[in-house]
């Protein structure tokens, strides 16, 4: 039975019991405003020492500057988490950005990244925000799993966020269409 709970700082270690590892057939690519897909056939390992310390540097920073942070749990250990970061974003000061967002390898599609990405959609909701801001990978996955969720490619790109990452597809994901009983 998976658990959902929310995340404290003191958690961040257990972000090394994910295994963020997958093989990566497609790839998608912004083109005027559009995907293409490209061809990409090849396993992307899981994270060495260093990806740990930088993804577990983002998650407490996020943390303790007022990011929210829910994980999924098999018993005692960590099989996934999300991390909703704590500034507005948007022409609007609107959007919160889901920071990151992993499930382990063999614990995907059986829905828990989506009861992640909904308890972190009721929390931006309650923060007063109209939207969430996702920088995505750019990995076949990834842009399924966010568009599976109602989420659309925007045309407001956030800057800082495409700085960082410019390969990544910069998506949005309104909050007012969303009923959670």
């Amino acid at each position: 039975m998976i658990r959902i709970i929310q995340l404290g700082h003191d958690d961040s270690h257990k972000i090394r019991e994910i295994d963020r590892s997958e093989t990566i057939d497609l790839i998608y690519k912004m083109n005027n405003g559009s995907l293409d897909q490209v061809k990409a056939g090849h396993e992307c390992p899981n994270w060495n020492e260093e990806n740990y310390r930088e993804i577990i540097s983002r998650y407490e920073y996020e943390i303790d500057n007022g990011g929210t942070a829910y994980g999924a749990f098999d018993e005692d250990k960590l099989v996934g988490f999300g991390v909703l970061a704590h500034k507005f974003r948007g022409r609007d000061n609107n959007q919160l950005q889901i920071d990151l967002m992993y499930v382990s390898r063999q614990y995907r599609r059986q829905g828990i990244g989506s009861q992640i990405f909904n308890e972190l959609s009721k929390v931006a909701i309650a923060e007063g925000a109209k939207y969430l801001y996702i920088s995505s990978t750019e990995t076949e996955s990834a842009v399924k799993f966010y568009s599976s969720c109602g989420s659309i490619i925007t045309t407001e790109i956030d800057n800082d966020l495409f700085e960082k990452e410019p390969e990544d597809i910069h998506m949005l994901k309104a909050l007012d269409d969303l009923d959670f009983k």
